[in-house]
């Protein structure tokens, strides 16, 4: 039988108040102020969805991570070409802990729903799939770190049996200040792209 070959076609991290794009930095942020740096990433490149500056932390990675990688693509309308895979380690643990301070704060006599929103990890997809008319499979994982064979198993399933024409994979981690995006896109194989092999994932995550 006949294996199927797929390329990724373009990746993003983003950490310490740098956004790369294919290793080449593309935004640069005031150093040690993540909002700050958010904010600066949104109104640099003229984003228009203004419940960004609601979302908590967590969801405002994803959403700069995912526009630094679907910024070319074309959204007219809805579409369910693209899936969305996102992992982490610590679910949603920086936003559960501010959850949790707004229960036992003596001046506030209800917790801030508009922080228990986003005490499940996967708000962060809807957030982007919102932005992007995206009604596409989508899931995610909670593992103790990076895990490029899971991801390389699940893209495999999704797009050999056509659940999706690509599929944005990325490991999403931010607890109490700390963190790290590192993203990427997989498709139909093209002659000079870099080929979807589970040691070129890892290849990428290192750099």
């Amino acid at each position: 039988m006949e294996q199927h070959k797929y390329s990724i076609s373009k990746w993003c991290t983003v950490s310490e108040e740098v956004v790369k794009r294919f290793d080449q930095v593309v935004f640069e942020g005031e150093k040690g102020d993540f909002v700050a740096f958010a904010k600066a990433y949104y109104k640099t490149n003229e984003i228009d969805y203004p419940k960004f500056f609601k979302m908590d932390a967590l969801s405002k990675l994803a959403f700069i991570g995912s526009e630094c990688l679907l910024m070319d693509e074309e959204f007219d309308k809805p579409t369910s070409d693209i899936a969305l895979l996102f992992s982490n380690a610590s679910s949603s643990l920086d936003t559960d802990l501010k959850h949790c301070e707004s229960i036992i704060d003596k001046d506030s006599f209800y917790p801030s729903p508009a922080v228990f929103v986003y005490t499940l990890a996967n708000i962060c997809l809807a957030e982007v799939s919102i932005k992007h008319k995206l009604q596409s499979e989508n899931a995610f994982f909670v593992t103790p770190s990076f895990d490029g064979d899971l991801m390389y198993t699940q893209v495999k399933y999704i797009l050999e049996t056509h659940r999706a024409k690509q599929v944005l994979c990325a490991w999403v981690e931010y607890l109490e200040g700390k963190y790290k995006f590192f993203g990427y896109m997989v498709g139909s194989y093209r002659q000079g792209e870099l080929e979807h092999t589970r040691e070129n994932i890892k290849e990428i995550y290192r750099r």
